[in-house]
């Protein structure tokens, strides 16, 4: 990475403040802002809301020839001095792994609730349309190329933004051509996708979510940090249904003339795709789409989804308009709908005797309300019987929020440990439970998830709904900054249903 074309790109953007490097004459062999991955002749980055000098000290010793940072140390190699060193990251990123995203049709999704399962769904319709080129970022996993060693596990919904343009590279470098990504409101707010243009933005929807000391410090900043994605892309996709719409909608058409603006949404005469359903079970989901579009005229017809849930007949809706933006045709979109698995989404597991247990990522309000009303639609005369925590260090606001779907929608409710991070989990139950109303439902508190689990499972009887909520396949537990393995909620779930069949 040549020094005078990162200054040259920081001087564009108005991130440059000042440096003593001598630009002309240097070449950057490395980029990193961890210094264990330090190697001779890099560039080393001072970010995060922990660094210590001591990480400069230790990234020269092992062979940084210069640093990029908003504050001069005062060590003995070159300082690039910047107004932003998040944005100055993302774009030197960017520049070092050669701007990946000019060889990628990038989609974007954003929302409250809905990110990932539309991202899986958009992702197996194109991987139909174009075998082996299409590469993901989810919460759950991410892929960059065709083969197992390609795929991995998720450790943030958007990664760094030096790591997620290693990514694209490599899935570039792998010979993708599309990629789908979910973009949090945490992007955009810690500037991990600065200067990046989505070739399609997707808003799915807004709730209060994110809102905490270590988040966003109020909905208008997560609303306007969910909004940038609009802001950013070439194309725009809104759910016609959701909260804010009309600001979002205008948000939109700052930057995006509205001829590709997109809009969707159940019995929506205005929007550009009207979804009619036609059925929503667990077990089958079907829906016509009437266009108002002259341009979408191909995709009116009738649709299946493998996933259940009349909410994720809307997240289809969204990824047929990105799908048909990307170059896919109907026929692809029929199969990939039709053929998506969502690992830890709306999973069930029969019992003999203890009902059915349900296993969903629901880690929110939204999501948890949008569960439980379903499963109530469905089994209106069945006990719900639901087991979950709430994450630490992020998401206070979550507690209440689930507090407000178990009283809307639970009879029974087994309160544990959901990934705490620094805080105590039973104090987090013990928030959760000061918003239940216990005239309606029933609160247990038990501190181990597989005991919790397990109570809850052994306690239900035939005809009760067993949900077990956060964690999906999740196959750790974040406590006290360390990945602690966990067996995941459905081997647990599977395990106990295993030993009570032995009883019988």
């Amino acid at each position: 990475m040549k020094a005078n074309q990162l200054i040259a790109l920081l001087q564009e953007h108005d991130l440059l403040r000042n440096t003593t490097l001598q630009v002309d004459d240097t070449d950057f062999v490395g980029l990193t802002y961890d210094s264990r991955q330090v190697q001779a002749n890099t560039l080393f980055v001072c970010k995060g809301f922990n660094f210590s000098v001591d990480y400069l000290h230790s990234a020269i010793e092992n062979g940084a020839t210069a640093y990029l940072a908003e504050e001069d140390y005062g060590v003995s190699v070159p300082v690039i001095l910047v107004k932003n060193v998040r944005k100055a990251l993302s774009l030197a990123a960017q520049l070092y792994f050669d701007f990946p995203q000019n060889d990628l049709f990038v989609i974007g999704y954003t929302g409250t609730k809905g990110k990932t399962t539309s991202t899986y769904l958009t992702t197996n319709i194109l991987s139909h349309a174009f075998p082996q080129q299409v590469a993901m970022f989810s919460t759950i996993n991410h892929i960059v190329g065709p083969k197992p060693q390609d795929q991995y596990r998720a450790h943030l919904t958007t990664a760094e933004s030096f790591d997620l343009f290693k990514e694209m590279r490599q899935a570039v470098d792998n010979g993708q051509k599309v990629l789908v990504m979910e973009v949090a409101s945490q992007a955009y707010l810690l500037d991990r996708v600065y200067g990046l243009t989505f070739d399609v933005g997707i808003f799915l929807n807004i709730s209060p979510d994110h809102i905490g000391v270590n988040e966003h410090p109020n909905f208008a900043n997560y609303l306007f940090c969910k909004m940038q994605l609009l802001l950013n892309s070439r194309n725009c996709i809104i759910n016609a249904e959701t909260d804010h719409f009309d600001e979002i909608y205008a948000a939109a058409k700052v930057s995006t003339d509205p001829e590709h603006i997109f809009t969707y949404g159940f019995n929506q005469a205005q929007a550009s795709l009207s979804i009619t359903s036609r059925q929503a079970t667990l077990t089958d989901s079907h829906f016509d789409l009437t266009v108002h579009d002259e341009r979408l005229a191909t995709l009116a017809t009738t649709y299946d989804v493998s996933v259940p849930g009349d909410f994720n007949q809307s997240n289809s809706a969204a990824a047929i308009l990105a799908s048909h933006l990307a170059g896919a045709q109907v026929a692809d979109m029929q199969y990939g709908l039709a053929h998506t698995r969502i690992p830890g989404r709306m999973e069930s597991i029969t019992t003999k005797h203890h009902g059915t247990v349900y296993i969903d990522y629901a880690h929110d309000w939204g999501s948890m309300n949008a569960l439980l009303s379903f499963l109530h639609t469905q089994f209106p005369d069945h006990r719900v019987i639901a087991v979950l925590g709430s994450t630490g260090d992020k998401g206070e606001d979550r507690r209440e929020g689930f507090a407000k779907a178990l009283n809307d929608y639970a009879d029974a409710a087994y309160l544990t440990t959901d990934d705490p991070g620094h805080e105590d989990p039973m104090a987090i139950a013990r928030e959760i439970d000061s918003h239940i109303d216990h005239t309606k439902v029933k609160t247990t508190i038990i501190a181990q998830r597989e005991t919790a689990i397990a109570q809850a499972i052994t306690t239900a009887t035939n005809t009760d709904l067993v949900v077990l909520a956060g964690k999906g396949e999740d196959a750790y537990q974040k406590i006290n900054g360390v990945d602690t393995p966990y067996a995941s909620d459905p081997v647990v779930a599977q395990d106990v249903i295993d030993s009570l069949a032995d009883e019988s």
